[in-house]
């Protein structure tokens, strides 16, 4: 009884192949969170440990396979998993996923193998938005927060390269932010996970600015109810304290660990 209830539920909240956006109109103002494989997904896990809330959790490829999640973004074809090895070790990760996942993954195309594949409304978006630059999956998801108004994005394990080393980096972080921008400037509000890269989020206040950092006082930018504004860093009364580690054991337990840092 239960797992019909389950499957009602699901085929109310999507139909197999073209996606009718009167359904899914319970995303507009909601917040959503877009987690990719990139190392700061971990803060998508500490994020949750610590209680933030999202309306919907949106996985990107392999994703899926590990974290609950409300939808998959996948826009490669299935056959790309299940008819070869090019995606290496998630091969077969993938490959399972996508012949058991009810869904919805969105792609580009439906293969009778996967029963949770929805092609993704590529056109409407397209036209809606009136922009076609989208080279990447991620790109895909937050065009798709776009389109459907969502009021809060937060994004996870999407960083595309990584501090200390400048010889690694995946292509499309030009097109996601670009996204993300477009997000921005239509009143949305976009977070991003501290540890990743994307939009500087990962570089010191005081580094931010380019040709600013260079100075002895250099500019930071502050946020608060009334938006942004410039400072520089010797106004804003920033007191540096060290804390000295804490070693606890068994016999320790009248001593409390420090506090971990909240996402």
């Amino acid at each position: 009884m239960i797992k019909n209830a389950i499957n009602i539920i699901l085929k109310a909240g999507f139909k197999m192949g073209k996606q009718n956006k009167d359904l899914i109109q319970k995303l507009k103002g909601k917040s959503v969170a877009i987690v990719g494989m990139g190392k700061s997904w971990f803060d998508y896990n500490l994020a949750k440990s610590h209680g933030v809330h999202f309306d919907e959790v949106w996985a990107i490829n392999g994703v899926a396979s590990v974290i609950y999640h409300d939808r998959v973004f996948m826009m490669d074809p299935a056959s790309r998993f299940l008819d070869t090895d090019d995606a290496g070790g998630q091969t077969k990760s993938m490959a399972d996923m996508l012949q058991e996942h009810k869904g919805p993954i969105y792609t580009c195309e439906l293969d009778d193998r996967c029963p949770g594949l929805v092609e993704y409304p590529v056109e409407e978006v397209i036209q809606d938005l009136n922009c076609y630059y989208l080279n990447n999956t991620v790109a895909y998801a937050i065009a798709f927060a776009l389109w459907n108004e969502v009021s809060v994005l937060k994004m996870f394990g999407v960083d595309f390269s990584y501090k200390g080393n400048l010889h690694f980096a995946e292509a499309g972080r030009g097109c996601t932010e670009f996204w993300l921008s477009k997000c921005i400037s239509a009143g949305m509000q976009v977070e991003v996970a501290h540890t990743s890269g994307l939009l500087d989020t990962d570089v010191p206040a005081e580094q931010k600015l380019y040709g600013y950092h260079r100075l002895a006082n250099p500019l930071v930018v502050m946020a608060d109810e009334n938006g942004l504004k410039v400072e520089k860093i010797n106004n804003l009364n920033i007191t540096k304290t060290s804390q000295k580690p804490v070693l606890i054991d068994r016999n320790d337990s009248h001593l409390k660990p420090p506090e971990p840092n909240r996402w």
